[in-house]
């Protein structure tokens, strides 16, 4: 474990105070290029930029590393909340490895932080409270020169993945595997986060759009949420492509609907979701049939499982992520077996595809995210992420077709407007 803190053993000074902003604006637009991080959704949520404080972790030990790091900030913070909203006084941000090797992951906390919730806005400062009064950013700069190429695996290679995969799930060995691929994209200059993360906002408002340490995307999944005792979590699994003909579009919901392949696919991911909260609550409601999520280019089912926790005390949200994760949606089942394949023929390193992704406040409230629909930048360059779940009905043509849909979102927010 690794830090970078100003002043490692300082205390944090931090104040929150109401905002009046336009509730039109764009939360976005207030945000410089200064290690921005964001968790939007329908114009609502926080965005941050700078570096007061930032741990790293590494292995299986990286949620609780974390956690303990956290703990301990908390304790020593001094905190001056004038506005009592989800996520306003001291809050962290975090981007976890999907496996335990290799992989880094981070949880950082910004210098300034600005929230909106509704009706009501917040800006909380870490540190000396700037001189100067908040103002529209630096607009930031389309990406010039962008081309994709294959990432670890061309389209015929991943099939034969797939194939493999199907052939050991009607052997017998495993019920469900989640493969994922990616798709390399370079430009000809410096990519700037904030213009994906402004057409990803605009563009799939009913997703969470995020950002920490260069790891973004729009994911329609929420991990786990908890809020003043209560705890959600949105399973997705089983998809279909959207053709943007509303009347077949509605056909097709019908169909994923009544698909036994993707009905037994998602009930997988519900079971393995409500097993891992079920500990952590005193009661629980786990709807039995799902609903079809319909996204600009894809559609999903879904179901939301809801409970009241009873250990608030002692767990964090970020150690109910860590329980959760990697969940049957994003592994596999059985979980151990799935994700021990993964390692095995994907052909590629996740990082922190597919894994927790959100923000935590002091009292351990927060929401997680899984990182998906996202694509990690580096300089010039972009690596896309796009997974499938495998089961012994699937056809590698239409895993591939699906894998591809699952990149357009990040695809296209790397265009021009």
């Amino acid at each position: 474990m690794t830090r970078d803190l100003e002043g490692d053993e300082q205390p944090l000074v931090v104040r929150t105070v109401p905002l009046d902003l336009d509730p039109s604006a764009s939360l976005l637009d207030l945000v410089p290029d200064e290690a921005p991080v964001s968790w939007l959704r329908r114009g609502d949520g926080l965005v941050g930029w700078g570096v007061a404080a930032e741990v790293r972790t590494s292995g299986a030990t990286r949620f609780s590393d974390a956690a303990k790091w956290w703990s301990e900030m908390v304790a020593r913070a001094i905190v001056h909340d004038h506005v009592d909203e989800p996520g306003s006084g001291l809050v962290s941000f975090g981007s976890f490895a999907f496996g335990d090797e290799p992989g880094d992951s981070v949880l950082v906390v910004p210098k300034v932080v600005i929230g909106r919730r509704g009706d009501r806005s917040w800006m909380t400062v870490v540190g000396d409270w700037p001189a100067q009064a908040l103002a529209a950013a630096e607009p930031a700069v389309a990406p010039a020169g962008v081309s994709f190429a294959d990432g670890a695996l061309d389209s015929e290679a991943w099939m034969t993945v797939v194939a493999d995969a199907v052939s050991r799930i009607s052997a017998g060995s495993l019920e469900k595997v989640v493969l994922a691929r990616d798709l390399v994209a370079t430009a000809s200059a410096p990519i700037d986060v904030r213009w994906p993360l402004a057409r990803l906002s605009s563009g799939y408002p009913m997703c969470w759009t995020f950002h920490v340490d260069g790891l973004f995307g729009a994911t329609p999944e929420m991990l786990v949420r908890r809020e003043r005792g209560l705890v959600t979590s949105r399973v997705l699994a089983g998809t279909i492509r959207r053709t943007g003909d509303d009347t077949h579009d509605l056909a097709l919901a019908a169909a994923l609907a009544r698909s036994s392949k993707d009905l037994e696919e998602h009930e997988y991911a519900v079971r393995s979701v409500a097993d891992s909260l079920e500990p952590h609550c005193s009661s629980m409601n786990v709807p039995e049939v799902p609903f079809v999520l319909h996204l600009p280019n894809v559609m999903h089912l879904a179901t939301d499982v809801a409970g009241v926790v009873h250990d608030a005390e002692t767990v964090s949200s970020l150690q109910l992520a860590e329980a959760l994760h990697p969940s049957a949606a994003v592994g596999g089942t059985p979980t151990p077996v799935a994700v021990s394949l993964i390692s095995e023929i994907e052909g590629m390193d996740r990082g922190r595809y597919a894994g927790p992704v959100g923000w935590m406040a002091a009292d351990g409230d927060g929401e997680w995210g899984i990182a998906l629909r996202s694509a990690r930048v580096s300089g010039s360059s972009v690596r896309l992420f796009a997974g499938c779940g495998i089961v012994a009905e699937s056809d590698p043509e239409a895993e591939l077709a699906e894998s591809q849909a699952k990149f357009v979102p990040v695809r296209d927010a790397l265009g021009s407007a």
